[in-house]
Formats: C-alpha cells, structure tokens, sequence
C-alpha cells in the first residue's frame, strides 16, 4: 500500500455507532436530524442535564462517556452521514456542556489541584512521573504476549491513536513565543515531518491492518467502554477550550514522558506474536521520536508556559495528573478484565 493510499485508509469515516443509553440516544437523535430542525427537537439541553444528574459516576458510565465522545468529534472528521453543521449547533453545544460540567466535576473529585512556582514545573512534572503507581499494561503484554489480548489492547487505543496529535494541537493558537515552538516541534514529528506516511495516525493504522483490524477512525467506537473513552475525552475537552489551555499542555508534557518505554514493550510484544517490523514501525518510531520530546515538552513547552503565563502553573499540573489518572483506570480495566478470563471491550472483537 503506497503512503497516499494508507493516509486515505486511516481517515475513512465510520457510521455512527448506537445508542449506549439515553444520553447517546438523544446526541444521536439530533445527529441524525437535520441540523435546522433542532428547534423542533424541544429543548436539548434541558433534556441532557435532566439525564445527567441520575448518572452515579460519570467516569464509568458508558452512555455519558459515548455522548459527549461524540460531539467532540464532530470537530476533528465527525461521521458518515452527519450534517457538518452540527458542530457549532447552539443545541447540540448546550448538550455538550451538560455532559462536560458532568465530566469535570467528577475528575475534580479524584484529582487534586497544587500550586506551584512556574520555575519548578519541569522538575513537578518528572516528580509526578516517578510517583505514579498504575498497573503496567505494558510490561504485562511484553512478558505474556497474547494476540487475542493485544487486538483488543490496539482496538482501544485506535480512537485516540488514527487522529494521534490532533487534540494537542488545539493549543498552537492559543500559545505565543518560545512554548509555541516547543509545542510546534513536537507536533511536527506526530505528523510525520511532512511526510504523509510518516504520520504516526498512518502507522498506526498500518500497525491496526498487520493484526487484521478495521483501520477506519471510530470502527471499534460501539465496543469501546466508558475507561477509554474518557481518556480521549478529557484530551478534547482540554483542547477545545482556551480557558483550559494550560492543562492541555501538561497533558501533552506527560504523555511524552510516559511513552518511550511502553511503545518499546509494545513493540517487543508485538515482535514475540511473529510480526515484522513493518507492524511494529508506530510502536519503534515513538521509542525513538518520545525520547527526544520528554524534554523538549516537561521544560520548553510546560515550562516555558508557566513562566510566560504563571497563573496557568497549576493548571498544567492538573492536566498531567488527570492524564496519569485515567491512563492507570484505563490499564487496571484491561488488565482485571484479562485476568478474570473476558474481554475487556463491550463485546469481543
């Protein structure tokens, strides 16, 4: 397959997934109306927030999580079929922020906030780094490679891994100076240097047909639970929103420091299953690329925000702690579910 052909291939729209729940449903029912006949569909919002406030944890609920995954994604490739003017529908957005109040609120509950001087925050974000106690997904698939089990592991990560880089990059218009080219530096990378085919969405991609996946974007979205999803959400969510700027950076910081030894285990698992390193190229490119960036994002990028915008300190703390919490989540949902012998997806593949 040629470098343009695989570029197509990972950004082939899937359907809209169906409804987890009545959540989902509604987001689903305006999604499929027009987008003019929004009027007529009573009062959207209303209607969202009255569902929400039965939901018990919002982290975990699928249908919560399902909904607002999918009016963020109307800002990156939405869906076959969907009117492109839905993404900026005041309906559909009132919905949204019914559904995000719901999220935020429930990881302001388990993540703390700190303060902090912003001349410290390269050094905080490493110390946060060391701190982390998750379960390690990735020394689990290296040392026990199961196929089955690393499908479903490739399945999961495909939402966020076919528009790899996109969420982050949100921030490159809200951010000035010397952290705009930080952050541009490491984006250029995830986009492959100008090179369609370097792109890591393509490899990944690429990596997803070795194993005899869909590589279509949102394909395995029906069968992904409320734990993965909320890990992509939270990267939207910082994204989208300007006010929350700082945490999207601190995000970004932290997943390039937790990324090199991981991809090079995945890789390892990949390569005692029997693949070539055609299969493994997403997995060794970020060994190399990730260690190159920890750096370049922990102290140009978090930094240098910081010291250019100190009332944002605290914010890119969170937005790394927020990361490691629902990165852990996610991991201790694979690994629980292996080890009681089912699938860790809504239904197997």
């Amino acid at each position: 397959m040629s470098g343009a052909q695989a570029s197509r291939a990972a950004t082939d729209r899937a359907s809209l997934p169906p409804a987890a729940g009545a959540l989902s449903a509604l987001v689903l029912e305006l999604l499929e109306a027009e987008a003019d006949a929004a009027a007529r569909l009573g009062d959207p919002a209303a209607r969202a927030a009255g569902i929400v406030e039965a939901v018990a944890s919002p982290l975990d609920d699928d249908d919560l999580q399902l909904a607002l995954y999918l009016c963020y994604e109307l800002h990156y490739r939405s869906f076959d079929g969907v009117d492109p003017s839905w993404e900026w529908n005041p309906a559909l957005l009132g919905v949204r922020a019914a559904l995000e109040a719901a999220f935020f609120t429930a990881l302001g509950q388990q993540v703390d906030r700190e303060d902090v001087e912003p001349g410290e925050v390269g050094e905080r974000l490493f110390a946060l780094e060391a701190a982390d106690q998750g379960p390690s997904l990735s020394r689990r698939l290296e040392i026990a490679p199961d196929l089955g089990q690393f499908r479903e592991f490739v399945a999961h990560r495909s939402l966020y891994q076919l528009k790899e880089a996109d969420p982050h990059s949100w921030a490159i218009p809200r951010l000035a100076g010397a952290p705009k080219a930080a952050l541009l530096e490491v984006q250029g990378d995830e986009y492959g240097g100008g090179r369609a085919e370097r792109m890591h969405s393509t490899l990944f991609a690429k990596t997803m047909r070795a194993l005899d996946l869909d590589a279509r974007e949102n394909a395995y979205l029906e069968l992904v639970p409320a734990t993965t999803l909320a890990s992509v959400n939270l990267m939207s969510a910082l994204g989208l929103h300007r006010s929350r700027r700082g945490a999207i950076v601190g995000h970004l910081a932290m997943f390039e420091m937790t990324s090199a030894l991981p991809n090079r285990r995945y890789g390892n698992a990949m390569r005692r299953l029997g693949f070539d390193d055609e299969a493994t190229d997403f997995y060794d490119e970020h060994v190399e690329a990730d260690a190159v960036h920890e750096n370049i994002a922990a102290y140009d990028l978090a930094e240098g925000l910081a010291k250019s915008e100190p009332e944002l300190a605290a914010d890119i703390l969170f937005g790394a702690a927020a990361m490691l919490f629902l990165e852990d989540r996610f991991a201790r949902h694979l690994l629980d579910s292996w080890q009681d012998g089912r699938t860790s997806l809504r239904r197997p593949l």
